[in-house]
């Protein structure tokens, strides 16, 4: 299927951009191609106009969905399209090029509710929801993160507790992407003297969304809100992975999906060192083009070179990366840390080549350096990635 897809959609044209091909073999340059038009076409006209009323676009959801992207790393015997790693990547790249925010409402149901599904759940589970999900016909998320704390998710406070068939679920969930929207997502709670991941529907009597999160610095475009769950009967066959084991599940998922972020990194990188090599060899001022001053020499070199060593380290990890399987935990945490800071960075560099124009909507950069913010906070703190790579190398070099 990924292959059919690629084929049916991809454009003969080359386009000439900042970003390499040299990592990706005939499917991934076909994906990329088929991205950039996509993006062009469909994306780019609703970017700002979504920024600005902070409303999810689900029309181009369910496009994103005709196209195979919402089950990009499915097995195909689910209906997925059968992609790994790099070709996840590719479309963050390319999607956060243009609009951040609707790419990480895309992100929490593709790689959070979908993948984690696809890698964790049962047969029973996977016919259930999936075909539904990778359709677009519903929105999915996931709900880690609470009230009282997002990075400390081992002392979460929601509770499961089995009740004979079923399992009732209390507790409450902070900053859920895709939650005030979403139709099913995948909750973690403690349970049997560890965690345990649970499918809760947003039909379920007991569930609430209890705050609809709008004025948000960046990311305008898709919605977050916090989840209530009173007294929730949960059903064992919603039970995904072994009870009490799910720590290992969320592990795994949270290595693609902070590789993902960091392609959303790259997105947001190339576009702001685009648009201002565009701004500076047309702006003049004292008698010559932008491009000509050294100081804006200095922001646009330092700019390429930041996003090179970004793109390389994203699509290596990238290559390394078993969607089935963790254990690549410190790239996964630098190559997030590396590239949140390095796009909000040069989305910096950005404004202030564009000066005015930079800090206001129609130039586009004002709203990515705001988006890249996020990053630095979400799917784990840069503080966050320091610990666990300073713990992994100290494990790795200890003896």
């Amino acid at each position: 299927m990924f292959r059919k897809i690629i084929k049916n959609n991809v454009i003969k044209k080359q386009v000439r951009m900042i970003s390499s091909n040299r990592f990706f073999n005939e499917e991934n340059l076909a994906l990329k191609n088929m991205m950039t038009s996509f993006v062009s076409k469909e994306v780019e006209p609703q970017a700002n106009i979504n920024n600005r009323t902070e409303t999810f676009n689900k029309e181009l959801f369910k496009k994103t969905g005709d196209l195979g992207l919402l089950g990009l790393t499915v097995d195909e015997n689910y209906g997925g399209s059968g992609g790994d790693a790099v070709s996840s990547c590719i479309v963050h790249h390319q999607l956060s090029k243009s609009d951040p925010g609707f790419c990480l409402a895309y992100l929490a149901h593709s790689l959070l509710f979908v993948n984690n599904l696809n890698f964790n759940g049962n047969d029973f589970q996977k016919n259930k929801y999936l075909p539904y999900f990778i359709s677009g016909d519903r929105l999915g998320g996931m709900g880690m993160s609470e009230p009282h704390g997002g990075t400390d998710v081992l002392g979460m406070k929601s509770k499961l507790v089995d009740d004979g068939d079923n399992m009732i679920l209390n507790g409450s969930k902070m900053w859920i992407t895709n939650g005030n929207i979403g139709d099913a997502f995948l909750i973690y709670a403690n349970h049997n003297n560890g965690l345990s991941m649970v499918i809760v529907d947003n039909t379920m009597e007991g569930f609430s969304v209890s705050s609809n999160i709008t004025n948000k610095c960046g990311v305008r475009a898709s919605g977050t809100a916090q989840l209530s769950f009173d007294n929730i009967v949960i059903p064992k066959e919603n039970l995904v992975g072994e009870p009490g084991k799910a720590t290992v599940c969320m592990m795994r998922n949270l290595e693609i999906e902070r590789v993902a972020l960091a392609a959303m990194s790259l997105g947001i990188a190339e576009r702001c060192l685009e648009e201002m090599i565009s701004y500076a060899k047309e702006r003049t001022a004292f008698g010559k083009t932008l491009d000509k001053f050294g100081q804006i020499q200095q922001m646009v070199g330092l700019s390429y070179a930041e996003f090179k060593a970004g793109e390389a380290y994203v699509y290596n990890t990238a290559l390394d990366l078993d969607l089935g399987k963790s254990g690549n935990r410190i790239d996964s945490d630098g190559v997030k840390l590396y590239c949140a800071s390095m796009a909000k960075n040069i989305a910096d560099r950005a404004i202030q080549v564009l000066g005015g124009n930079g800090y206001i909507e129609d130039y586009v950069v004002e709203r990515l350096w705001r988006d890249a913010k996020l990053i630095e906070i979400g799917g784990g703190t840069n503080e966050s990635h320091q610990k666990n790579i300073t713990k992994d190398l100290v494990k790795l070099l200890g003896n």
